[in-house]
């Protein structure tokens, strides 16, 4: 696992969005897994930037993003879909038709996974993988439990995933209850695995993420057993690491 302590946000943004630019630009056609929440949100920007300048081109890519919530629509400002177009889809020359999210007003959510899950494998799987990191170790919405979820689907959220993103919604009670979400092993099948984090309230969970034991308590020490994994984070996110010496 490579590690990039970066002084801040914008540092860890840059040097993100620096990577997924180097993946672009070394296979134009290349499938990017992609996610949402706060932590990519300046990633996408300098992408966005880029793009802009004339220095990147997202002509040939195709995406498949992580996650979506389960019961909005994609027209819902909180929806996932909503946010990839906010935040990058609508800024940048990628084919609307090579964007992929799951469809979060699926009737069968089953059915759904298993759709999504034989698209993603149609594709071939990430080329990259871009993730953020829960609190409580989550990646994409794949909880801490008993075991890791192989392919993508319904997850019934944590109570501290739901707090963590009432932020963003009116209240708590406005918080979906459930999502769709690629399962770990889908995850895993990503050629390169990209993970940014930032904030001292992420410390612990990366702390065991990269040095504790590999659990399905914490779900993202699985990727201590990836071939190709770097980490960018802020010296805030990655203090306990530094405390350790790692």
């Amino acid at each position: 696992m490579r590690i990039y302590r970066e002084k801040d946000y914008d540092a860890m943004s840059r040097r993100a969005a620096a990577v997924i630019a180097a993946q672009v630009v070394s296979k134009p056609d290349c499938v990017l897994g992609l996610a949402t929440g706060s932590s990519p949100v300046g990633t996408y920007k300098q992408l966005v930037q880029w793009y802009k300048q004339g220095d990147l081109s997202f002509a040939g890519v195709r995406s498949v993003n992580l996650d979506e919530y389960y019961g909005l629509a994609p027209d819902h400002d909180q929806s996932y879909r909503y946010f990839m177009q906010a935040s990058l889809f609508d800024h940048v020359d990628i084919k609307p038709e090579n964007t992929n999210v799951p469809d979060g007003l699926a009737k069968d959510p089953a059915a759904e996974g298993e759709r999504y899950e034989k698209l993603v494998a149609e594709l071939g799987y990430a080329d990259l993988q871009l993730l953020g990191m829960g609190r409580n170790g989550h990646i994409g919405f794949n909880e801490p439990g008993d075991h890791f979820p192989v392919i993508t689907h319904l997850v019934d959220l944590a109570q501290s995933t739901i707090e963590a993103n009432s932020r963003f919604f009116a209240s708590a009670d406005d918080v979906p209850k459930q999502a769709l979400s690629m399962g770990v092993g889908t995850i895993m099948r990503a050629r390169r695995i990209l993970v940014v984090v930032s904030g001292e309230d992420k410390a612990e969970a990366v702390y065991k993420a990269v040095c504790g034991p590999v659990t399905p308590e914490v779900p993202a020490s699985i990727l201590q057993l990836h071939p190709d994994v770097t980490l960018v984070g802020d010296e805030s996110a990655l203090s306990r690491l530094t405390e350790a010496g790692v």
